[in-house]
């Protein structure tokens, strides 16, 4: 390449960009347009949503764990306080619920224990089948024989029939 450059040919671009002036004198109607939504609509709202979010991240609400207070149970509720009755047959639903999932899991920890061990399973996951029989007898016991339909009213039952049978049993027991 040759040592002498046409500088004509190759000008050098200017090193700042020129500022277009304006050719009239009224204001663009888009800027203004635009200033006035920022400040009326943008502002507040932002405002209102940063307040907001500092709010929320003083006390934080894990809404996956959710935690209901325990209510009276069925028969601690008094005679026509049927407001009790809805509550403590909701509170005996969530329990049930939660009863179904424990199995649940437990039966899960079993299979995944004799998958894994393969011949080996009944030494090596006794502690899983002894749970597992636990939890059932529990389960059987609380919730067994109750049907679709079951309610707290006749688990009550159930487990007063159950003690009953139990204090009669005790007392055949000690004569």
């Amino acid at each position: 390449m040759p040592e002498d450059r046409d500088w004509e040919a190759y000008k050098v671009p200017p090193t700042r960009t020129p500022v277009s002036e304006r050719t009239t004198s009224v204001p663009n109607p888009i800027v203004f347009i635009q200033t006035v939504f920022n400040y009326v609509i943008d502002a507040p709202v932002t405002f209102v949503r940063e307040w907001i979010e500092r709010q929320q991240a003083k006390n934080k609400f894990y809404y996956y764990h959710q935690k209901f207070r325990r209510v009276p149970d069925l028969s601690e509720c008094l005679e026509g306080d049927y407001l009790c009755f809805f509550e403590a047959e909701a509170q005996w639903r969530r329990d049930r619920m939660v009863d179904q999932e424990i199995v649940e899991i437990v039966r899960e920890r079993l299979g995944a224990c004799k998958q894994r061990e393969g011949p080996n399973q009944f030494q090596n996951c006794a502690k899983e089948m002894e749970l597992l029989a636990q939890v059932t007898k529990a389960y059987q016991d609380r919730y067994g024989d109750l049907g679709v339909h079951g309610n707290a009213r006749t688990c009550l039952m159930k487990q007063k029939h159950r003690m009953m049978e139990e204090r009669k049993a005790q007392a055949n027991a000690s004569q």
